[in-house]
């Protein structure tokens, strides 16, 4: 690092959590959140080499897989706890992430019917769109 560049930006230092999750997350993880002043949760990630494509940048995937937990979360959580599930997801590109970048996004409610959640986020590199997603959660019933 030399005199001009800045030290990269440490999530945990500002507010961030570790996100657990044992399943597909922790694969591509780490993931961070902290929640809004909404109550919903916002989540980020620091770009790795192994969220890179073949140009070095972050691979859609993983924004992909960033914005489908974050809204996915978000919609457990408007739905009072109940499971949801993505039954309709759509991603928009708009500039890229490169390593060292920590993206997050805010989610967003739009709707919440009995049965549906409508959500929208838009990832971030600091105030910089990197994408823009927006889905449609199913709200199952629990179990007994």
């Amino acid at each position: 690092m030399n005199a001009l560049s800045s030290p990269p930006y440490d999530p945990l230092a500002h507010g961030w959590e570790r996100f657990q999750d044992a399943g597909f997350i922790d694969l591509v993880g780490p993931i961070v959140t902290r929640r809004g002043a909404d109550g919903l949760r916002a989540f980020g990630f620091t770009a790795e080499t192994k969220h890179a494509n073949l140009i070095g940048v972050v691979h859609g995937g993983m924004l992909m897989t960033l914005a489908d937990r974050a809204l996915g979360v978000a919609a457990w959580d408007a739905a009072g706890g109940r499971p949801s599930v993505t039954v309709q997801f759509d991603m928009q590109f708009v500039s890229t992430a490169k390593m060292g970048d920590f993206v997050a996004v805010e989610p967003e409610l739009l709707r919440l019917t009995s049965s549906l959640v409508f959500m929208r986020g838009t990832l971030k590199v600091g105030d910089r769109a990197v994408a823009a997603a927006n889905g449609v959660w199913k709200i199952l019933s629990r179990p007994g």
